[in-house]
């Protein structure tokens, strides 16, 4: 038996869900392009608590989104998930961003989707897995080319997804590439993965557990007015 509070915060998407051996209670999110993670985190888990019945003594463990996504939105997921971990002593679970964004496809054998998330200019973060949601290539940052995952296209569909799909898309023209930008992450999608490493004790020190930020966070500096 495994109760797990599940924190998807790598992307625009505040998610917080809940699922007892691997059958989902309550999902709470809100994508929103401000970044409202802050303000919604704690009190999309407080709702959802309080909607599943629980309290806090009630769970196993904390999943958490590890990225690649926002260094932002990561640290705040990550602030939030360690916390709960040390205060209740619980185990902490990380579950790849890119590999829960996989599981919105529902693949046929042969096919393969590509999870990408934008990042800037014309670089995304990128994986890819095959029908059975296996890593077939690591998690890359890259700038995308007219030759980009060509090596993957076969006969069979490849679907791009996420927020990177929508930059590609005027890039990557193979009649067997399927677009779908509207892809987000969400912490449905971290449940079965997360109860799969519950149940092999696969879990991180909660004290040194940093996020998979893949990328150096660069500093946006505002220009100042004239």
């Amino acid at each position: 038996m495994a109760t797990i509070l599940h924190l998807e915060t790598a992307t625009t998407n505040c998610s917080v869900s809940i699922a007892k051996d691997g059958e989902m209670l309550v999902l709470k999110e809100n994508n929103a392009a401000n970044y409202s993670h802050s303000e919604q985190l704690h009190v999309f888990i407080k709702e959802a608590l309080e909607e599943a019945s629980l309290s806090f003594s009630d769970l196993d463990a904390v999943a958490i989104s590890k990225g690649p996504g926002s260094y932002t939105g990561l640290r705040i997921g990550v602030s939030s998930a360690k916390g709960l971990c040390f205060s209740l002593d619980i185990p902490l679970i990380s579950v790849p961003t890119l590999q829960s964004m996989a599981h919105q496809v529902d693949l046929k054998s042969g096919e393969l989707v590509i999870p990408v998330l934008d990042a800037r200019r014309m670089e995304v973060y990128s994986c890819v897995y095959n029908a059975s949601y296996k890593e077939v290539r690591e998690t890359r940052a890259e700038i995308i080319e007219e030759a980009s995952f060509s090596e993957f296209v076969s006969d069979s569909k490849v679907y791009i997804i996420g927020s990177g799909a929508e930059k590609i898309r005027g890039v990557l023209e193979h009649p067997n590439f399927i677009f779908n930008e509207s892809v987000v992450p969400s912490a449905k999608d971290m449940i079965q993965i997360a109860l799969q490493k519950y149940q092999s004790n696969d879990f991180e020190d909660v004290a040194y557990f940093e996020p998979y930020y893949l990328k150096d966070f660069v500093f946006q500096q505002k220009k100042k007015k004239n």
